[in-house]
Formats: C-alpha cells, sequence, structure tokens
C-alpha cells in the first residue's frame, strides 16, 4: 500500500478547503434583517428594520416575491397616475415625438418642440422609477425591474428609443421579474425599443445586421463563453431578418411588432449544430416568425443560459465573486424548473452563502443603490423637486436613468464605482440630504449596519452634521 507523507496530506487538506467558500455563523435578528433589507430592497427607511425583525427574514423574503399581495400606498398610485408617460401607449409617446420632429422641420432648427417633448419623456420616466424605487413597499419587484432593465438595457438617446423607453419597462420588463425567463426573453426580443436599439428593425437578408443577434447570445443569454461562434452570430441574424416594427404603424394603431416575410431570409441555416430549415418555396407566412421564436425557446433553456444568468444574480445579491457552489444550485434550479425566475430567487435567498455573515456588507453600492437608498434612509418626501434633485445626483454620478448607451448596461462590481471623485459626489449628496433630515431617525432606520466607530464619529460632531455623516460614512456605501 502506497503511503504520502504527512506534509503531502495535510498540504491537499489545505488545498481543498481553499477550494471551498468558508462560511461564517448565519445572520439572525436585527442583522438578518438589515441584511435582506440591504440586498431585496433598497435599504431600510425608519421602522422597517424593526418590522422585518418581527416577521422573520425569511417571511419577508417570501412576502416580497410575491408583490402582487402587498398594495401599494395610496397616494403613491396617485403620484404615478399623475405623470403622462406612465400610462401613455408607446405610439402616443412616438407620435407626439414624430410631430414635433416635423414642426422643427420647418423652424430655424433649434428643435425647441423636440426638446421639450424629449425632456417630458426623460423626466417622468425617471421620476416613476425613483418614486417606486423610493416609496414602494414592493421592494424586491423595484429591484428586479432595475436587474433586468439592466441586462435587456436600452438606450433612450438612441433616435425614437426615447419615447419607447418607459413602455420598454412596463411592458416588457416589469410584469415578467419574476416569471418564466422566456417570456421575458420574448417580451423584450417583440419590443420596438429593442428592435430599434440594437438595429433589427432594420436587418433583411439583403441587409444583415448582426447587432441584435450577437447581444441576444452574448449579453441576454448564452454569455460571451457560452459555446457559440461569430457562424452563429450570423446564422441567429439570418433567422431574426424581418422582426421589425413600423413607426407609422405604431405612432398611428400602437402596433409594436411586425414580422415582415418580404425581409426574412428564407434559406437554411445551421446554428449552434441545428438545422434550421427555410422557408417553403411559395410560403410567404409565419415559418420565419417561427425560426425566431425556435430560438429564443432554445436559447432560454440553454444550459449556458442558466449558468450565465445565475452567475449575474449570484453576484448582484451575493459577492463580486458569485460562490461557485451556490451558481451550481441555482442553475440547476433553472433547469428543472423551466427558467422560472422566483424559484432560481427562492434557491439564492435561501442559500447559506446569501444569509452568510460574511457577506453582510459584502457589495459596493451602485450610484443607484447608493441614491435611492440614501433617500429611503432619510425620508424624503419625493415631490418632484427631490426626484429631479436624485436624478440629477446620478447623472453626475455616472450612472443616469436610461442613459447607458452600450448594450451590456452598467457594472455592479465594486472596482467599476469606487474612485476618489464619486466618493466626493456622494459625500456631497449626503449633506445635501442630511441637512433636512432627522438623524435619529436615520441612526434608528439603520440600526445594525452602522458600526460603533461611524456612531462615535456622528456623535462627536455637530448637531446638524450627524444626519450627513452617517449617510456619508463608509459603512452606508456598502450593502
Amino acid at each position: 500500500m502506497r503511503t504520502f507523507p504527512r506534509s503531502l496530506i495535510a498540504l491537499g487538506a489545505m488545498l481543498s478547503a481553499l477550494s471551498q467558500p468558508v462560511l461564517a455563523a448565519p445572520l439572525a435578528g436585527e442583522a438578518a434583517a438589515a441584511h435582506v433589507l440591504n440586498r431585496l430592497a433598497y435599504g431600510p427607511r425608519p421602522g422597517d428594520v424593526a418590522r422585518v425583525t418581527q416577521l422573520g427574514a425569511a417571511r419577508y423574503i417570501e412576502e416580497q416575491l410575491d408583490p402582487a399581495a402587498i398594495p401599494l400606498p395610496a397616494d403613491l398610485e396617485t403620484r404615478l397616475g399623475g405623470l403622462t408617460t406612465q400610462a401613455e401607449a408607446p405610439g402616443v409617446a412616438l407620435r407626439r415625438l414624430l410631430d414635433a420632429r416635423a414642426a422643427d422641420k420647418l423652424g430655424d432648427g433649434s428643435n425647441p418642440r423636440q426638446r421639450a417633448v424629449n425632456k417630458q419623456l426623460t423626466d417622468e420616466a425617471a421620476e416613476a422609477r425613483l418614486l417606486r424605487a423610493v416609496r414602494s413597499p414592493r421592494q424586491l419587484e423595484e429591484v428586479m425591474t432595475d436587474f433586468w432593465f439592466n441586462h435587456f438595457n436600452v438606450f433612450a438617446g438612441k433616435g425614437d428609443v426615447r419615447a419607447l423607453a418607459a413602455s420598454f419597462e412596463r411592458d416588457a420588463i416589469r410584469p415578467h421579474v419574476f416569471g418564466r425567463f422566456r417570456e421575458l426573453l420574448g417580451a423584450t426580443a417583440h419590443h420596438p425599443a429593442m428592435l430599434a436599439y440594437l438595429d433589427n428593425s432594420v436587418s433583411k437578408a439583403n441587409g444583415l445586421n448582426e447587432n441584435y443577434a450577437r447581444e441576444l447570445m452574448e449579453l441576454h443569454t448564452l454569455g460571451v463563453d457560452g459555446g457559440y461562434r461569430q457562424a452563429d452570430v450570423t446564422e441567429l441574424a439570418r433567422m431574426l431578418t424581418g422582426w421589425t416594427f413600423r413607426p407609422k404603424q405604431l405612432a398611428d394603431a400602437n402596433e409594436m411588432f411586425y414580422f415582415d416575410p418580404k425581409r426574412h431570409d428564407g434559406g437554411m441555416k445551421t446554428w449552434l449544430g441545428r438545422s434550421v430549415a427555410g422557408r417553403k418555396e411559395g410560403d410567404k407566412s409565419g415559418d420565419g416568425l417561427r425560426e425566431g421564436e425556435i430560438a429564443l425557446d432554445i436559447l432560454a433553456m440553454h444550459p449556458s443560459t442558466a449558468r450565465y444568468v445565475s452567475t449575474k444574480l449570484a453576484r448582484y445579491f451575493v459577492r463580486d465573486v458569485p460562490p461557485p457552489a451556490l451558481v451550481e444550485r441555482m442553475t440547476r434550479a433553472w433547469m428543472t424548473s423551466d427558467g422560472d425566475i422566483r424559484t432560481v430567487l427562492r434557491t439564492l435567498f435561501a442559500s447559506p452563502e446569501f444569509l452568510d455573515d460574511g457577506a453582510a456588507g459584502a457589495k459596493f453600492k451602485t450610484p443607484y443603490q447608493y441614491v435611492v437608498s440614501a433617500a429611503r434612509a432619510s425620508a424624503v418626501p419625493m415631490e418632484t423637486a427631490e426626484a429631479k434633485k436624485l436624478a440629477g445626483a446620478l447623472s453626475r454620478l455616472g450612472m443616469p436613468l436610461y442613459g447607458c448607451q452600450t448594450p451590456d448596461g452598467y457594472d455592479d462590481t465594486e472596482a467599476a464605482w469606487l474612485n476618489p471623485d464619486a466618493l466626493g459626489i456622494r459625500i456631497g449628496l449626503a449633506s445635501t440630504l442630511g441637512k433636512d433630515a432627522d438623524a435619529a431617525a436615520v441612526a434608528g432606520a439603520l440600526g445594525p449596519l452602522l458600526s460603533h466607530r461611524t456612531r462615535e464619529m456622528a456623535a462627536a460632531a455637530a448637531p446638524k452634521l450627524h444626519a450627513a455623516l452617517l449617510l456619508g460614512s463608509p459603512d452606508f456605501m456598502q450593502r
């Protein structure tokens, strides 16, 4: 029998231990409540930590996974109802924008009408998003709306997308944040904002545009290491030719999607190792549309998609370097639940990695998370003026709402956002919000999220600076 030196056996044990994350004790009580409020919500408002502690973290998680059972405050619904763009059909918004462009062509080139429409569309969409994020008790719904909008990012500054971005969030993202991934994927693929942003609306057999096909695989589903080749991008782009929308029909009749068989490439394709039959001779109907739907079916349930999106979710909710074992469990949950997002999230939130004491405060807040959490902790009244100030702060911090120009969306890691200039802007916002905030209420809201050192530092300063120091502290920058 072969024997090994004890030193090698010990080294092997050490290496084995290094391959598995060392978990600390699980969070409990107030610490668990504060942690889930920092991850499933945009941080606590005054009274939240006490409520969730009494309710229990597990029950709060289940409550948040069923947002339809959580009523919205009447005043919040009234405010949202007063924003034109929140109920406006995308065709109506586009018609207003097209009419403004036409009127401005007759003017001096300063485009005042178009600028006025653009401003209203952008301002109201941002106000609605911030209102919900700060005030809605359906916090996880808001967190997931932001996550999925970022995952399927469209840039509102590109052409007609400005008139369509609010509808994209309302109609393609928000209804599907906890549903089957295939439904979410299909809703984004058919929406005119996505078709316009990634140029599939102009793609045709004799003028192929690969932008959407590439990002559909690289960013929305399989991931850059998902096992596809450039040839697969081209073939998928061919399968998706004809997926478009007609601006006039959208503006006049709210026709959101149109499949144009004349634009479709009806030839044979070979995609991800599969042969895709072309359109039969003389068939000018829906076979081309079916090709795209089959592609979405395959992509939604591909193991690479399950792993890629599970990794993104674990990175967002747990750590910048997500625990591999957790990602594997989430991937299995995806594959066994037909891509049910709620099931995957339950697996994540029930995991020891999520509730690990070492995970608390392990994530650095993005500008959006920081701004919204500061407004919540300081109980900002969120009138239109406050919403505009918060939106302005996001622009200064490099994260304007609906303003990410690239399809990969905003990063959510510490490396992307931790820099001296950004910290200075955050501290300036903390001073502004802290000026009118009740310092005792802020301290009470944040509870166990504040270290003893931070509390001592604030207590030693002038009373009028207490709230600002808490909101600008290193503790509050983490989640």
